[in-house]
Order: C-alpha cells, then structure tokens, then sequence
C-alpha cells in the first residue's frame, strides 16, 4: 500500500510538471530558438525560476536538517572541479538541446502533448545514457 501510494504521489507531482512545463511554454521549439537567439527573456526567466528555487531548497535542506521520505539525512558530496569536463558536457548537451529543440523534461512533455517524432529523440537519449554506462570508465572525469 505504502508503495502504491508513493507511486502515485510521484505520478501526480510528474503530471504537473509536465503541465506546467507545457503551459508555461517550456517544451516549445520556439521558445526554446528565442531563447538561443537572445530574442527574448521567457526561458530564462523560467531557468532562474527554477535556479533560484533549487538554491532555496538545498539551503533548506541543510538549514534546517531535512531528512529523506526514508528518514536518513541527505547528504551533499563535493565533485571534483574540472573545467575540460564541465565545458565538454556543455557544449555536448547544449548543441543536443539546440539540435533537437528540448531538454530531457521537455521531451516527455512534448510526448505527452502528442508529438510523437520526439520518440525517436527520447530513444537516442536512452541509447546514449546506455553508451555513457558502457564507456564510463574510459572517460575524462
């Protein structure tokens, strides 16, 4: 019982997001163009958003101590700082952003709106996050 019900509580907080991402013009192709184009400040305003929110809830989390739907402290590890990883990964995944037109949210959302061609985008993705795992070990982390 305990698991259906985190099941469903994690679908309904899923479907709005999705909603939100998809009324807010999040998903949009041509928002997403303004947005690269510096024709407009819609997404990055929901990028600060979304930033500013993150910031204050892991603030929270370490101000005040909150622990985890199992009851254990959440814990935060410091990553290594590497310039050559953090600009290859972003440049990586922001000519597949600007290529495809979405984020990995978004493309679900775009699924769910009933663009169906994204499949084959969200099955590319699959594909490279299993390739990721193969060659893991053999990359510049």
């Amino acid at each position: 019982m305990k698991l259906l019900l985190k099941f469903f509580s994690y679908l309904f907080i899923g479907i709005a997001l999705g909603i939100t991402m998809y009324k807010s013009e999040a998903a949009s192709w041509f928002r997403i163009y303004e947005m690269f184009t510096f024709g407009s400040f819609h997404m990055y305003g929901i990028i600060s958003t979304a930033l500013l929110s993150g910031i204050i809830g892991i603030y929270s989390i370490k101000k005040f101590n909150i622990k985890s739907f199992q009851k254990k402290p959440i814990q935060f590890h410091k990553k290594d700082i590497s310039l050559y990883r953090y600009l290859l990964g972003g440049i990586l995944f922001g000519l597949g952003w600007g290529l495809v037109g979405a984020c990995p949210g978004p493309m679900f959302v775009l699924l769910g709106a009933g663009y169906y061609s994204i499949l084959i985008v969200i099955i590319a993705a699959i594909l490279g996050t299993f390739l990721y795992g193969i060659l893991k070990n053999k990359l510049p982390h």
